[in-house]
């Protein structure tokens, strides 16, 4: 199913470069914008990984340089029953987060300076537990790549804007026109490429994630203080690419908060209303749990030096049954 899935986005957005290529330069525009959606399609699929990091400027970090943060992805990634992923920190007062890689063998799970300075250990936990739970359902290989193909699309609009001197071109038969529809289209694009990714992905991840962390409750807490910060303060490097948003466990952009057909994101308010009925419930549902349930629960604590002003709380008492680790 993922994929066809990444088989169809692929198909679509070729489609969609050759549209705009013909626009801009007729048959030969087309030609041009085949050859190099095609190149960029490969391309893609083995490199869109490090090209999104590398946008946000992300460094590779262990437990070195950032045990807690390190031992908390480890042991997420056990009970997930996950091979152990690269784990990345960017620079960014916005509290976010963000999963990419073309599977879970080749993932990368990265987090803002902000996320892991505002946020508690538990809240930190829930949110990147959400994002393993993409890894894990192999939404980050589509979500990747549509990034990457979106933020080239969106580069188009440059072309026609230096085709649309040349009104006369005879290679182009749409004349201005068809130029200034593709300056129109091509902005567009990654809007459109985000409104193709179901908005679903992230309440199965919101689920998935509270199974993982064992904690709805502290995964809720979390979007809404991401959400609340989100708000008011600037992801510079998103506002760049914007083709990148749907990436986050919350929509980093400004003024697109709505759970409305534009929107990259759910919902705030009704993701935490789930994940809190989903705790009242018990988690009303089967997860899959790490084979060394012992071992987990003997988890030593993370020392909270370095996690920011919710450094010093402490989590409620779960149930034995539930997932545990150096967050508890």
């Amino acid at each position: 199913m993922n994929f066809m899935r990444t088989a169809m986005l692929l198909a679509f957005m070729t489609a969609l470069f050759m549209g705009v290529g013909y626009l801009i330069g007729g048959q030969s525009g087309m030609l041009i914008a085949f050859v190099v959606a095609a190149a960029m399609n490969f391309f893609s699929y083995w490199n869109s990984d490090r090209m999104v990091l590398s946008n946000y400027h992300a460094q590779e970090v262990d437990e070195r340089n950032a045990p807690e943060f390190y031992a908390t992805i480890r042991q997420l990634a056990h009970n997930a029953n996950l091979p152990m992923p690269k784990v990345y920190i960017f620079d960014s007062e916005q509290p976010n987060a963000f999963a990419t890689g073309r599977n879970p063998e080749n993932a990368a799970v990265a987090a803002s300076t902000g996320l892991l300075r505002r946020l508690t250990p538990q809240e930190v936990a829930g949110v990147m537990a959400h994002e393993l739970a993409h890894v894990e359902n192999r939404d980050t290989l589509t979500m990747t790549i549509t990034a990457t193909l979106a933020g080239a699309i969106s580069m188009l609009s440059n072309f026609a804007f230096l085709f649309g001197g040349n009104r006369d071109d005879r290679n182009n038969p749409f004349g201005f026109i068809g130029i200034l529809v593709a300056m129109i289209v091509a902005p567009l694009a990654a809007m459109l490429v985000q409104m193709a990714i179901s908005r679903t992905r992230e309440y199965s991840a919101d689920r998935r994630g509270a199974q993982i962390c064992g904690s709805p409750r502290a995964l809720a807490s979390a979007l809404q203080k991401i959400a609340g910060d989100a708000a008011h303060i600037e992801n510079v490097d998103a506002e760049r690419n914007p083709a990148t948003a749907h990436m986050f466990i919350i929509n980093p952009l400004s003024g697109q908060r709505m759970d409305n057909l534009f929107s990259t994101h759910p919902d705030t308010e009704n993701r935490i209303a789930a994940l809190m009925q989903m705790e009242e419930t018990g988690f009303g549902g089967s997860t899959r749990r790490a084979p060394a349930a012992n071992a987990t629960r003997k988890s030593r604590s993370v020392p909270n030096a370095g996690w920011g002003r919710g450094g010093s709380e402490r989590p409620s008492e779960r149930p034995p049954e539930r997932p545990k680790g150096p967050w508890s």
